[in-house]
């Protein structure tokens, strides 16, 4: 009489290297070795199903912690196309994962973490977005406008009212949020809340406040994972970040070496009364006074 598949003895180990296992298949009943089978797993072919492999797997799962685990690096296009907009949308994001791109006015510009700011902020951030940020510095400017236009020595340099008071997030982001949006669209671009520092006492953030953000500058945090320059505890001193942006974006995890793009370029952290942390070209983490004029690599969400 012919057993069912229910009633077969079940095993706590491999009785032996050649036994072997039955596997359904499109093309009917096959068996395959256990050594084959092991061979396989460990190959990685157990879980492809096309060229791209691992990729293919997790792409047909809507997990963001998945896609936000995996560096990808493929070019998505010259413009963000209404399929992948709407996969955003509904935060599958479907075939799109981290260090995927597009190329726009000669930027690529590369999907750093997927809803990265999902559930923060005074007003809750609930649509699901993409942080973008791209390869290359969009264009040099100053923290602290001068006249000259160029580095000057003493009052030029100054951190007072923090990121907030600074020329760069008054004036300097302009340009860069005039280019984001003829690239994606002014509709695209993700409108959240963001916790800023406006004051600074003795050379450390001492105040801060919600504002409405869509281009910003990265913190030490964003990209290195860790504070370098900002002023920390000492003991005495009790430091508050005043910030929501408290982790290593995904692509910079990854790849640290996409940090580094050969060319000076600021973050937003106050490091002292006259200087903001920048990262250098050569890729050390750096500081400099705010008047030198450096690149604008800004970080942005579309949703």
């Amino acid at each position: 009489m012919e057993q069912l598949f229910i009633d077969l003895e079940k095993l706590a180990s491999i009785p032996g290297i050649e036994s072997y296992l039955h596997i359904i298949s499109s093309e009917g009943d096959k068996i395959i070795s256990i050594r084959d089978f092991a061979k396989a797993i460990t190959d990685g072919e157990f879980i492809k199903t096309g060229t791209d492999g691992a990729i293919r797997f997790i792409s047909e799962n809507p997990d963001k912690g998945m896609r936000n685990a995996v560096f990808r690096g493929k070019c998505l296009g010259d413009s963000l196309t209404a399929e992948q907009a709407a996969a955003i949308k509904a935060g599958t994001f479907q075939d799109m994962f981290v260090g995927d791109y597009w190329t726009i006015g000669g930027v690529n510009y590369r999907i750093a973490h997927l809803d990265y700011w999902l559930r923060c902020g005074d007003a809750e951030c609930t649509k699901h977005h993409a942080v973008i940020v791209p390869d290359t510095c969009l264009y040099n400017a100053q923290m602290h406008n001068t006249a000259s236009g160029q580095y000057e020595a003493g009052a030029a340099n100054t951190t007072e009212g923090g990121y907030i008071g600074s020329d760069m997030y008054k004036t300097g982001l302009n340009q860069a949020k005039a280019i984001i949006n003829e690239a994606f669209g002014a509709d695209h671009i993700l409108s959240h809340r963001e916790l800023l520092v406006n004051a600074v006492t003795n050379g450390k953030p001492s105040n801060h406040a919600w504002y409405d953000s869509t281009v910003e500058l990265m913190n030490e945090c964003m990209v290195y994972g860790s504070y370098i320059f900002t002023p920390a505890c000492d003991g005495t001193f009790i430091s508050y970040r005043y910030t929501i942006d408290k982790s290593q974006l995904a692509l910079f995890a990854l790849r640290p070496d996409l940090i580094c793009n050969r060319v000076d370029w600021w973050l937003r952290d106050v490091v002292s009364g006259a200087l903001f942390a920048f990262v250098h070209w050569y890729g050390g983490a750096d500081c400099s006074g705010a008047s030198y004029s450096l690149g604008v690599r800004p970080a942005f969400g579309i949703c």
